[in-house]
C-alpha cells in the first residue's frame, strides 16, 4: 500500500457526501443538500472509517422525516439504479451507501422490521447490507430468517449473497448474532448451487467461519452437497478448498483427505536454510521431498517467530500444490523478512522453519535472525 494512502478518505470524503446529498435533494425538494454537506463535513475529517458511517447516518436522520414510514419513500426514490445484474463477482458497490443501512437499523429495528427489511433488500443492490441486517437478526431472528428464505431465491445475486454474508458467525466488522452454527445451513443448502462466484465465495467464507468451531459440521455439509450434485463440480471443488482453508493451515487430517491429499503419505523430507539471516533480507530456503511417484502433495511452511518476552508464535505460509513427479520434488523460496511491517514486528533471536506436507510436519531447521543492519 502506498505511503499516505487513506482508505477512510477514499471512501468517505466531501465529493462522496455531496453526491449522496444530491441524490436526496433530487428525491425530495425540501432536502437541504448544502446544509447536509456542511453538517457532515464539520466532523468527518476527524473521524475513523466506521465513525464516518455512523455520522452520515445520524445527519441523514436530521434531514429526513422523523418516522421511518414517512422517510422510506424518500430513501427509495434517492437510490441510484441497481448494480449491474450482468456481472457475477467483485461488485461490492459504493461505500457511501453503507450509512443508509445504519440509518435504517437505527430507525427501524425497534418497531418496523418488515419495512426495514424491504429497504435493506433494495439498498443491498447498491451496496452490501451485511452489517445492517445483523441488528435485525438479533431483535427479530425468526422474522429475518423467514425473509431470507425468500431472498435466497431473489433475482439479484446481491440479495442472495446477503443471506449468506449477513448470517456469518464471524463477519468482519459485524456485530455478533445469536444464531446456532447450524441454523443458517438450510439457507446455505439453497445457495451453494448458485451460479455466481460472489455468492459461492460468501458461502465458502461462511463455512470457513463455522469450521473454526465445528469442523465436522462443515465437512459433513460439503460431502452432502457433493452427493446432491446441485453445483458444478469444478466450482464445488473451489468452494471446498476455500471453505477448508483454515483447517488446511491447521493440518486437519479429514480436510486434507477431502481435498485429495493423503495425510498418511510416506515420504522423506529435507529442508535447508542458512544459519543466519538479517531483518530486511530474505530467508532463502530449499526443500526436497522423496516419495511415491505421482503422489499429490500440499506443501506449506511454518515460521516460528521470536516474540518479546521470550515466547514464540507460529505462522503458516503456502508453498506449493504439486505431485512428486518421478518420486522426487524439489522446491525453494525466498521469504522476505520485512523490518518495517506495521502488523507484525520482527524480533532478533533464534527462529525455526518447518515443512508441512499434507498437514503433517515432515522436517525442520533452525536459524538466527539478526538485527537489521
Amino acid at each position: 500500500m502506498a505511503s499516505g494512502f487513506s482508505l477512510k478518505d477514499q471512501l468517505f470524503n466531501r465529493e462522496k457526501v455531496r453526491y449522496l446529498a444530491g441524490l436526496f435533494a433530487a428525491a425530495e425538494p425540501g432536502f437541504d443538500a448544502e446544509a447536509f454537506e456542511a453538517q457532515v463535513m464539520a466532523e468527518l475529517p476527524s473521524l475513523e472509517l466506521k465513525q464516518r458511517m455512523t455520522l452520515i447516518a445520524e445527519v441523514l436522520a436530521d434531514h429526513l422525516p422523523e418516522a421511518l414510514p414517512a422517510a422510506a419513500p424518500v430513501l427509495l426514490k434517492a437510490l441510484p439504479p441497481p448494480l449491474d445484474p450482468g456481472r457475477t463477482d467483485d461488485d461490492f458497490g459504493d461505500f457511501i451507501f453503507a450509512p443508509l443501512g445504519e440509518y435504517v437499523a437505527a430507525k427501524g429495528v425497534a418497531a418496523h422490521p418488515d419495512l426495514s427489511l424491504d429497504l435493506l433488500e433494495e439498498i443491498t443492490q447498491r451496496f452490501s447490507m451485511e452489517w445492517a441486517v445483523r441488528p435485525f437478526l438479533n431483535r427479530w431472528p425468526a422474522e429475518v430468517l423467514s425473509r431470507m428464505q425468500d431472498w435466497a431465491g431473489h433475482a439479484s445475486y446481491h440479495v442472495r449473497r446477503l443471506v449468506s454474508e449477513g448470517t456469518r458467525p464471524r463477519l468482519p466488522w459485524g456485530q455478533a448474532v445469536p444464531l446456532a452454527l447450524e441454523e443458517p445451513l438450510p439457507l446455505l443448502d439453497r445457495l451453494h448451487g448458485d451460479g455466481t462466484r460472489y455468492v459461492t465465495r460468501s458461502v465458502a467464507n461462511h463455512l470457513n467461519d463455522i469450521a473454526k468451531k465445528d469442523p465436522d459440521l462443515v465437512m459433513d455439509r460439503l460431502q452432502a452437497w457433493r452427493e446432491a450434485g446441485a453445483q458444478d463440480r469444478k466450482e464445488l471443488d473451489w468452494m471446498t478448498s476455500h471453505a477448508l482453508r483454515g483447517l488446511v493451515k491447521a493440518g486437519h487430517p479429514r480436510a486434507m483427505a477431502m481435498l485429495g491429499y493423503d495425510p498418511e503419505l510416506t515420504l522423506d523430507a529435507l529442508i535447508a536454510v542458512p544459519d543466519q539471516v538479517r531483518i530486511g533480507e530474505a530467508l532463502d530456503f530449499s526443500c526436497r521431498l522423496q516419495g511415491a511417484a505421482g503422489a499429490p502433495v500440499l506443501v506449506d511452511y511454518i515460521l516460528h517467530f521470536q516474540r518479546p518476552g521470550g515466547k514464540a508464535s507460529a505462522k503458516v505460509f503456502k508453498l506449493k500444490q504439486a505431485r512428486i513427479t518421478g518420486g522426487v520434488l524439489e522446491l525453494g523460496k525466498k521469504h522476505k523478512l520485512k523490518g518495517d511491517a506495521t502488523t507484525f514486528k520482527l524480533v532478533p533471536g533464534p527462529h525455526r522453519i518447518e515443512l508441512m506436507v499434507n498437514g503433517k510436519v515432515r522436517a525442520g531447521a533452525a536459524f538466527e535472525l539478526l538485527p537489521e543492519g
